[in-house]
């Protein structure tokens, strides 16, 4: 088990009702992470989306750890 630092942004923050939040977890990866967000929240499909660990952009499939902090970042839209 970890426990991960997870913040979220625009849609993200609007869809699960906050900028953030601690989990614990069995995942081993982000995408595992956001699969299980994605059911709790009813977060849109990943494909567009970028991620930062520690504050580093990465691959989704990067290995976490205990202690990380994980940002989903959605496109953003504006004009």
């Amino acid at each position: 088990m970890k426990k991960l630092q997870i913040e979220y942004f625009a849609i993200l923050r609007e869809q699960a009702g906050k900028s953030g939040e601690f989990i614990t977890t069995e995942a081993s990866t982000a995408v595992e992470v956001f699969a299980g967000l994605q059911q709790a929240y009813g977060f849109a499909d990943p494909k567009n989306f970028k991620l930062a660990v520690n504050d580093e952009f990465c691959a989704w499939d990067r290995p976490l750890s205990d202690g990380d902090h994980v940002v989903f970042l959605p496109p953003v839209a504006g004009g």
